[in-house]
């Protein structure tokens, strides 16, 4: 998984991908995927619509995941 610009390497990433957008429409599974990369993996395959959320961040997405708070959100905050 990974590769997925360079066949053969992307199979592996691409059944993944379209293994869990098929949960999500079959089976009403949550799926949530993060990074531009990531969205790039997931158009290849042709399942970036399929997922439950698809976020552009990288890092940032997974900070947020953990709970973290992001200094951009902050300073958008009105207490």
């Amino acid at each position: 998984m990974g590769a997925f610009e360079i066949p053969p390497f992307d199979a592996a990433t691409t059944a993944l991908a379209r293994a869990v957008a098929a949960k999500t429409q079959n089976d009403g599974v949550m799926s949530v995927a993060g990074g531009g990369d990531t969205m790039a993996a997931l158009a290849n395959a042709g399942v970036n619509d399929q997922f439950s959320y698809v976020s552009t961040a990288g890092g940032a997405f997974l900070e947020w995941l953990e709970g973290k708070r992001l200094p951009g959100v902050e300073a958008l905050r009105i207490d």
